[in-house]
C-alpha cells in the first residue's frame, strides 16, 4: 500500500489548513508524505521542514504552473493529496480526507463556516494580493505581493508554449488573469484600470471588516475552538483563514498578535476572535507551522 503524498508550500495560506490538521490527529511520523510545490514567493515566509520525509518538486518559481502538476491537480492549486488513485484537489476535500485517514477521530463539524471562508468576498489570497491606493501599490510592487505576481508571470511564460495542446485553455486563462494583476506592480496598467483595481481593493477590506466584526464571532465560542477543547474540521480552515489575515496587517502569531488588525478595522478586535486567535496560539500545531512567522 502506497504512502499518501501530499503537495503544499510553507506559504500557502490554504496548504495550512490540512498541515494544521496533521499536527492536531496523531499521525505517526511518515504517514504522509509531502512535497513542496513552490508558488513562487521565496522571501513569504522560510521554507520549514514540517516532517522529516518532505521532499521538493522543485525550487522553481511558480511550480504548480508545470504541466506535470497540471496533469495532477487540473487548477493547479494547493494542496493537492494523492492517495493511490484517488487525487484530492481542493482543501475541503483534503482536509476531509485526513479526518477520515486519521488515527484519532473528530466529531462532525457545522460546514457553514467553513464554506463561508472559502467565499470570494472574504478571499486571504486577494487580501494579501490588493491595494486600495497609489501608496499601497508602490510598497507591496516592491514587496512580497509584487515579487509573487512577477514570478507567477514568468512560470507561465515559461510553460505554457510547451504545454500540451489540451492545456491551451487554462495556460490562456492563467496568462490573461495574472498578467492583469501583475500589471498594477509591474507599472503598466492603465490608470482606469488602477483605479478600479483600487475600487475592487477597498471593497474586499470591507468585505473582511464585516466578516471579523460581525459574521465571524457569531460561529466562534467564547474560549477554546469551534470543535470544543480542541480543534476540528472547522477550526482547521478558520485558523489558516485568520492566520493569513493577521500576516496581511503585519501580526504575530504569539496570543496578542491579532490585536494588529485594530488598525483596519477602526475598533477593537471582537473578544471570541482574541479567545479563538489566543487559544491557537497555544498550539503546538500552530507554534510549528508559523514559527518563522504567519503567512
Amino acid at each position: 500500500m502506497s504512502t499518501p503524498v501530499i503537495y503544499t508550500f510553507g506559504g500557502s495560506v490554504w496548504a495550512a489548513a490540512p498541515a494544521l490538521a496533521i499536527g492536531e490527529l496523531d499521525y505517526p511520523e511518515g504517514a504522509i508524505k509531502e512535497t513542496e510545490v513552490n508558488l513562487g514567493a521565496y522571501t513569504f515566509v522560510t521554507i520549514r521542514n514540517i516532517c522529516a520525509n518532505r521532499s521538493t518538486s522543485s525550487s522553481v518559481n511558480g511550480a504548480n504552473f508545470d504541466p506535470k502538476f497540471v496533469k495532477i491537480n487540473p487548477n493547479a492549486t494547493l494542496p493537492t493529496l494523492v492517495d493511490g488513485e484517488h487525487v484530492y484537489t481542493n482543501t475541503k476535500d483534503v482536509v476531509d480526507y485526513l479526518i477520515k485517514h486519521a488515527p484519532t477521530p473528530l466529531p462532525s463539524s457545522d460546514p457553514k463556516i467553513i464554506d463561508l471562508v472559502h467565499e470570494d468576498s472574504v478571499d486571504p489570497n486577494f487580501a494579501l494580493l490588493l491595494s486600495r491606493n497609489e501608496e499601497e501599490l508602490s510598497a507591496k510592487g516592491q514587496s512580497v505581493p509584487g515579487m509573487f505576481l512577477k514570478n507567477r508571470q514568468e512560470a507561465l511564460e515559461k510553460y505554457a508554449p510547451t504545454a500540451p495542446p489540451e492545456l491551451k485553455s487554462f495556460y490562456d486563462a492563467k496568462l490573461a488573469g495574472n498578467g492583469a494583476l501583475n500589471s498594477f506592480y509591474a507599472g503598466t496598467a492603465s490608470d482606469d484600470a488602477k483605479a478600479a483595481f483600487f475600487t475592487q481593493s477597498q471593497g474586499h477590506w470591507a468585505s473582511l471588516k464585516e466578516f471579523i466584526l460581525k459574521t465571524l464571532p457569531g460561529y466562534l465560542p467564547s474560549s477554546g475552538f469551534i470543535a470544543g477543547e480542541k480543534p476540528g474540521e472547522a477550526d482547521f480552515h478558520v485558523g489558516a483563514w485568520i492566520a493569513r489575515i493577521g500576516a496581511v496587517v503585519g501580526g504575530s502569531p504569539d496570543s496578542k498578535g491579532v490585536l494588529a488588525l485594530e488598525k483596519e478595522l477602526g475598533e477593537p478586535v471582537p473578544a471570541r476572535v482574541q479567545a479563538y486567535w489566543a487559544a491557537w496560539s497555544e498550539r503546538e500545531s500552530w507554534k510549528q507551522l508559523y514559527k518563522d512567522g504567519l503567512h
